[in-house]
């Protein structure tokens, strides 16, 4: 995501813990907009730096649309998650 760099497993579990995350009972559901995956215990640590930034929901909206087909960051073995496609 522009300057920054995170493997695809970290990103695979970024996705992973976004999705539980959606999945929750919908009269107990937070709003996603209040959401973040920094309050997550299981967060990969290379994501502890983008915590700490302003556009950290911009990026993490980013990577976990970038692995929405995993298939195809699996062919690309990443080129299509770092953007280059």
């Amino acid at each position: 995501d522009g300057d920054l760099k995170f493997s695809l497993e970290s990103v695979k579990k970024l996705k992973e813990l976004m999705d539980e995350n959606r999945h929750i009972n919908p009269r107990m559901v937070v709003s996603m907009a209040g959401y973040s995956p920094c309050d997550e215990k299981d967060l990969p640590q290379e994501f502890q730096s983008v915590c700490k930034r302003e556009d950290a929901p911009v990026i993490f909206k980013r990577l976990n649309m970038a692995v929405q087909d995993t298939d195809l960051c699996e062919i690309c073995a990443n080129a299509a998650c770092a953007g280059c496609f």
